[in-house]
């Protein structure tokens, strides 16, 4: 019989919020192998396309700083016979120092995690804290960076015994070959190694960032005790919940409570929405409405116009093109006029003594106006 998981124990997967936080605290993806295999890359790259130009240049400086012209000791100026092999330096120089920095930032944005975070710069106590150190050592993550070192040393020290294995028999010879030559040779198996060797670091690289993801991801997952706090947190505690929605049910019987004094109709859906509506003549310029809501409220405006003689009239469609169209307080759309003029006609017939027997009038709703329950055109 199985038993069930401890609601310790982190079982769910970590949500974003949590995963944006970690950020926030400077607990970011990141790989070492990667930024050594990228930054590998980037010298290696600099060797290739900008190597020789640096070697030469060098080879120029060297030269004109032994070979200096001494035959004119009064216009002796050796800073100026080495400012153009300077120069010449300088360029591949300030190549490697851009790749370089460019190698810096590319490792941490391919992974996603470039910026800066004040939080990760922090001072914390843990870090200089001697068992916390001897905990990471010994740890199951000391065992994992060891096992990394390990397989790294290997790969990179099969690939280095596999270039020069084959090259061993040759090497004596080049001591009898042009210098000029030699260096060549030895510095296109150089370029060669290097290549060989950066490429292992990549293929490194590739292993280990899927590695650091799960080991990430498992870090941050999060109990079923932590998911309830979040969503508590998230979507607000019940019980603040309901008394904003109290407070909001208050607010609007108020203004219903308010508006229905001086409603001359109220219009309905028969029950999820209702409608108070004003017209003054000589006063107001069109009809207003003074009173709406749904659901309860609307429930409640129907009750309060029977307390106050207020006649109610089912409009279903007229009811809701009012109540998505018109805030309280202001005139109904002018595309509604007629429909609501008809109704006012036939309610103030009624309050007269000659409206007893005056049928209730069918309006027409235009078709930009129809609504259904949700507020959704219907036309």
């Amino acid at each position: 019989m199985s038993e069930a998981p401890d609601k310790d124990q982190q079982t769910e997967a970590p949500t974003q919020k949590r995963k944006d936080d970690a950020v926030k605290e400077g607990d970011v993806l990141a790989s070492k192998e990667l930024a050594a295999a990228v930054m590998m890359i980037a010298g290696t790259a600099w060797v290739m396309a900008l190597g020789t130009w640096f070697f030469s240049a060098s080879k120029t400086l060297l030269k004109g700083g032994l070979s200096l012209d001494l035959s004119d000791p009064d216009h002796f100026d050796p800073l100026n016979a080495l400012l153009w092999p300077l120069a010449q330096v300088a360029v591949p120089f300030a190549g490697l120092l851009l790749l370089t920095l460019v190698a810096a930032f590319a490792a941490p944005a391919m992974l996603g995690s470039l910026g800066m975070r004040g939080k990760a710069m922090a001072p914390k106590g843990s870090r200089i804290n001697p068992l916390s150190g001897l905990k990471r050592i010994f740890g199951p993550q000391g065992l994992i960076e060891l096992f990394k070192a390990t397989a790294k040393v290997c790969v990179l020290g099969y690939a280095g015994y596999w270039i020069i294995s084959g090259d061993v028999a040759s090497l004596p010879g080049l001591a009898a070959a042009d210098p000029a030559v030699a260096v060549g040779i030895i510095g296109q198996k150089l370029v060669f190694t290097v290549a060989i060797l950066t490429g292992g670091l990549a293929l490194i690289a590739l292993v280990d960032v899927p590695i650091q993801w799960v080991q990430r991801n498992r870090k941050l997952r999060m109990t079923k005790q932590q998911m309830k706090e979040e969503m508590r947190q998230s979507d607000g505690a019940p019980e603040l919940k309901q008394a904003i929605r109290a407070r909001q049910h208050e607010v609007m019987m108020s203004s219903a409570r308010k508006g229905m004094a001086d409603a001359n109709v109220v219009l309905t859906n028969p029950t999820h929405f209702a409608v108070a509506l004003r017209y003054r003549p000589g006063s107001d310029a069109a009809p207003v409405l003074v009173a709406r809501g749904r659901g309860d409220v609307a429930l409640a405006i129907k009750a309060m116009a029977a307390q106050n003689n207020v006649p109610t009239l089912e409009y279903p469609q007229l009811t809701r093109a009012i109540y998505f169209t018109t805030r309280t307080g202001k005139a109904v759309s002018e595309d509604l006029y007629v429909a609501v003029a008809a109704i006012l006609a036939f309610v103030f017939r009624l309050e007269s003594a000659f409206g007893q027997n005056v049928p209730k009038p069918s309006v027409d709703v235009p078709e930009t106006k129809r609504f259904d329950q949700d507020g959704r055109r219907t036309a």
